[in-house]
């Protein structure tokens, strides 16, 4: 798996061009068409060859032929499904339709984590959708958790939020992360929103990861730091997954790490051509809301990967 994973994102790293065009973020489709979209390169699994159930299994539903699972919340339960292996790198996505309507409280994700094997200590990439009220707009948060910093009662959250340039719930989109040894980048519907970059290694994940997908209920903190509750007279609130791809460097193989890292990366663009940095410059002027690089209360003392120089907006760690 490993070999051929390499193999893959090498052609990856040379052929994708995703192109956004428009003023305001308004892409344009004849345009987007001529390129060859990431999870083009990768084949997509059936649900049982990548992942199994994880928690709440009476609230999953996994169709027939095993291309799509459905999830849901009511006040009993939520659910989740986790990747029968772990990774040390790879290249993870699933095309995701939400819930339209009241979802206040309710949080839908595509993630990667240790959680269950590092404790108290543990390491993350998020995808996040924070569930909203009639009349605004579905949030996506992107997170990143090192070594424990979202453990504890003080949490060091890495997060960039976004509003999207479409309505997340009257279809399936596809969600993307590549984690690589250099850097994270993440995308929606194959074009990049988000780069972040190995700086220092301690503001990097270094261990394996599983990856997961689950709903549940995070009134506490999830729309609008906890001013809306979840309502269960709304209940079920549903999330439904397709288009699985898990693709990787198994945490098992020692030899698939130093082949990706010393063949895949490309120094000259940093896993972005000029044209997918310029697009996702873009995207970061329109539609984030929240960068935590900017957020002096929350972090007085500026953390190491906040500096001036990084692509996308000033002070953006992409």
């Amino acid at each position: 798996m490993g070999k051929a994973f390499l193999q893959q994102m090498t052609v990856m790293s040379f052929a994708i061009l995703v192109i956004a065009m428009g003023l305001g973020g308004v892409f344009s489709e004849r345009s987007h068409k001529q390129h060859i979209p990431v999870t083009s390169k990768f084949q997509t699994m059936k649900f049982y060859s990548g992942y199994s159930n994880l928690w709440g299994p009476e609230h999953q539903e996994v169709s027939q032929d095993q291309s799509s699972t459905t999830i849901w919340l009511d006040s009993s339960s939520g659910s989740g499904f986790k990747s029968l292996q772990a990774y040390k790198s790879g290249f993870f996505s699933a095309a995701i339709k939400l819930q339209a309507g009241y979802t206040a409280g309710v949080i839908a994700a595509l993630y990667l984590s240790n959680s269950q094997q590092y404790p108290g200590h543990h390491d993350e990439i998020d995808m996040e959708f924070l569930g909203t009220i009639p009349g605004k707009p579905y949030t996506l948060q992107t997170n990143i958790y090192i070594s424990g910093s979202g453990d504890g009662q003080v949490l060091t959250g890495r997060e960039l939020k976004f509003h999207l340039w479409f309505d997340p719930t009257e279809d399936f989109h596809n969600y993307s992360i590549l984690w690589t040894p250099s850097h994270i980048i993440f995308y929606v519907d194959n074009i990049a929103i988000r780069k972040y970059p190995r700086r220092v290694s301690s503001t990097f994940p270094q261990r394996p990861l599983w990856v997961y997908g689950s709903i549940w209920d995070a009134s506490s903190w999830a729309t609008e730091n906890g001013k809306y509750k979840a309502d269960y007279r709304y209940q079920p609130f549903v999330a439904k997954f397709s288009k699985f791809i898990v693709s990787g460097c198994p945490a098992q193989d020692s030899t698939c790490s130093a082949e990706f890292s010393s063949s895949l990366i490309s120094t000259g663009t940093g896993g972005l051509t000029s044209e997918e940095r310029t697009t996702m410059k873009r995207i970061q002027r329109n539609y984030l809301v929240y960068n935590y690089c900017k957020d002096y209360g929350r972090y007085p003392h500026r953390l190491p990967e906040c500096g001036k120089h990084h692509e996308g907006m000033n002070e953006t760690p992409n």
